[in-house]
């Protein structure tokens, strides 16, 4: 009984320093609010959603794996990402929007805008960060992200349910941060197409319609041995560099795409999406998934020659290419795809000797 009667003190006790806690936090920090735009402990932020005035939409979903999901169907581009959450740990406020500012700025705010809302884990009671109970998601801070000032240093920021638009910054950037906060898909798309290690690689069929002979499929076999034919006629490459295809296999890591294009122009898009590839490149994992890329020319945008003054039709940097099983027409450069589109020429000895 007294043990009973002393669990019922300690936990009308613990209710009321619970409640107190809350009212006094709440009356303390009722008037910064209009002003906090930064969040303290970024390690606790669930979700971040943004939409602007055209109706753009992203939603920003932190994973177990610490990994983020972009509207709850892409891999979210970790760089961006971190970036984002340093700047809402860093943002400060530089000062309130003048008077005469006020008007003009509030209404650059309500026709150009991007809204924030930052959702967190966080526990019902918590009392002093030392007892923590009935932990759940809540939309903890919600404010808009404006223009830049005319110097180019601010930034527009206004709370929500708040009439008072500050300027904000990050101590030690010149800049403006708007561009931080952006509603658009495109801007947080994880950019990888590849990203295989040796081991995870069954085999990779490379097609040059352009040139068939010089398309095969390379197996990487179980017993740590690999196997070449040719696509032209199914042979059997007997004659093969085993020490090129190694370091082929090893190539697959971190590859990306430099930019995505999926809203250009419909009939130019079309136009070369239905044109022959350059080349095909598809790649089967241990787990027997596919991914294939296929890539187009791009005409070069500027006139040039080669060294024996020959016109130059196509952009030496630069291709276009389809991947994600077709649905993302996106542009890639030569320099981080050469090493995964050589030729089988390329794995050929030329002494006449095998090397396997």
């Amino acid at each position: 009984m007294k043990k009973n009667r002393l669990i019922i003190i300690i936990t009308i006790v613990l209710a009321i320093i619970a409640l107190l806690f809350i009212l006094t936090n709440s009356r303390n920090t009722f008037k910064g609010e209009i002003r906090n735009f930064a969040v303290q402990d970024t390690s606790s932020i669930s979700k971040i959603f943004m939409t602007d005035k055209a109706n753009n939409q992203v939603t920003l979903s932190r994973e177990q794996s610490a990994n983020w999901k972009l509207n709850d169907k892409f891999s979210a581009r970790k760089d961006a990402v971190n970036i984002l959450l340093k700047t809402l740990l860093q943002v400060s406020v530089l000062e309130p929007v003048s008077k005469a500012s006020h008007n003009s700025v509030i209404k650059r705010l309500a026709a150009n805008s991007v809204k924030i809302e930052i959702y967190k884990h966080v526990y019902r009671i918590n009392i002093f960060n030392w007892i923590k109970l009935f932990p759940h998601e809540k939309l903890t801070k919600t404010y808009y992200i404006g223009g830049a000032t005319q110097n180019n240093i601010g930034t527009y920021m206004l709370m929500e349910h708040s009439s008072v638009p500050f300027i904000t910054y990050i101590p030690g950037f010149r800049g403006f941060i708007s561009i931080r906060y952006s509603a658009l898909e495109a801007d947080w798309r994880d950019h990888t197409i590849f990203n295989q290690r040796f081991s995870e690689i069954r085999s990779v069929k490379l097609e040059f319609p352009e040139n068939p002979r010089q398309s095969y499929v390379v197996i990487n076999n179980d017993n740590k041995t690999f196997s070449l034919s040719s696509m032209i006629n199914n042979k059997h490459i007997e004659n093969f560099d085993t020490l090129k295809v190694l370091d082929y296999f090893t190539s697959f890591d971190n590859i990306k795409f430099e930019a995505l294009l999926n809203n250009i122009n419909i009939a130019a898009k079309d136009s070369i999406i239905n044109s022959q590839p350059f080349h095909i490149l598809t790649l089967t994992n241990t787990s027997g998934e596919e991914i294939t890329v296929k890539t187009f020319h791009k005409y070069s945008s500027e006139v040039e020659v080669d060294l024996e003054g020959n016109p130059v039709l196509y952009d030496r940097d630069r291709l276009f290419a389809l991947v994600n099983n077709d649905k993302d027409f996106v542009l890639i450069q030569f320099f981080v795809f050469d090493k995964i589109l050589r030729p089988l020429s390329y794995f050929q000895n030329s002494n006449g000797k095998t090397n396997n």
